[in-house]
């Protein structure tokens, strides 16, 4: 297995006024005459990590990480305000930020929510997309939601019975929940929301305990646009994602998905490779959702065949 590279620093960072009243974080390490790469984080409302950068080579690689609206470093935060929030911000957000840094084509990674994001941008810009590479595949469609927030709970019914509100839309609900004035029926409602997201991935090899402690700001803001964009469906046509893969014909893509990802299961990744021509799907027999070494690996390996 290759090891990941050391831990670098940014050399430059900022944030872009995208408009709206949002300024997005954004920063760039490596090689500032590399092979541009921007990197997409989860969630939605995760935010960047700095060891997102040591999947690229940093003498070969320029690494592009930002915090989509709302979360991160990014300003306003989700808790204070959701307007101009959605998918089709996020997407012009990026193009934004590619030509603030004066790039022409840029690689595109990556994993979960940031799957979707990523495939949305490069079937809307496909001419200023080299290639993708993304993991965890998720395509935000209602019967993805539907199974991650009420399908799943089959194998774990007593927590399913703690997590349900028993609204027709338990998204939608958590989503007004998060939205309620009461800072105590906010934090509540994060909890066990973290709480049902850490139960799905439990099963997992190695997976974490799960989640107790009181939640933060960060784990606020995450869930607050989690639900905001799971309750729309990303304002996603249904399977849209899917039926306009062909449009990423000749754009090298890489799909690397673990099998046993309950949160996410591989028939999605499946799906979309057929419908991609060109594109190569990997799947870990040993993995879930989370990252493991297989995994990394594979990532790595298609990072450095495409910094070539």
């Amino acid at each position: 297995m290759p090891e990941m590279y050391p831990m670098t620093e940014p050399y430059d960072q900022g944030l872009l006024d995208v408009g709206d009243g949002h300024r997005i974080y954004w920063e760039i390490s490596g090689n500032p005459d590399g092979k541009p790469a921007v990197v997409l984080h989860g969630g939605p409302g995760q935010g960047s990590a700095p060891g997102m950068r040591r999947a690229f080579d940093p003498a070969r690689y320029r690494v592009v990480l930002l915090d989509q609206r709302g979360c991160g470093r990014s300003v306003p935060h989700a808790m204070t305000s959701l307007r101009d929030n959605t998918t089709e911000h996020l997407v012009a957000d990026l193009e934004r930020l590619r030509e603030h840094l004066g790039i022409d084509r840029w690689l595109v990674t990556g994993g979960s929510w940031g799957t979707t994001l990523a495939l949305v941008y490069a079937e809307r810009f496909p001419e200023r997309v080299t290639e993708l590479v993304v993991s965890a595949i998720s395509t935000t469609r209602r019967s993805e939601i539907d199974w991650l927030y009420r399908g799943v709970g089959r194998f774990f019914p007593e927590e399913w019975a703690r997590f349900s509100l028993g609204a027709d839309d338990d998204v939608a609900a958590y989503a007004r929940l998060l939205a309620d004035p009461d800072p105590v029926v906010r934090d509540r409602a994060a909890a066990a929301w973290r709480r049902w997201e850490d139960v799905v991935l439990s099963l997992e090899p190695g997976a974490p305990p799960v989640r107790d402690e009181p939640v933060d700001e960060a784990t606020l803001a995450f869930v607050r646009l989690t639900t905001h964009y799971y309750a729309n469906a990303g304002w996603l046509e249904e399977g849209a994602v899917i039926r306009d893969a062909g449009r990423l014909a000749g754009i090298p893509g890489v799909l690397i998905h673990g099998r046993l990802d309950l949160s996410c299961p591989v028939t999605t990744a499946w799906e979309l490779a057929e419908a991609w021509p060109g594109a190569e799907l990997l799947i870990d027999d040993h993995a879930g959702h989370r990252a493991s070494a297989v995994k990394r690996a594979w990532k790595q390996e298609a990072l450095d065949r495409f910094a070539d």
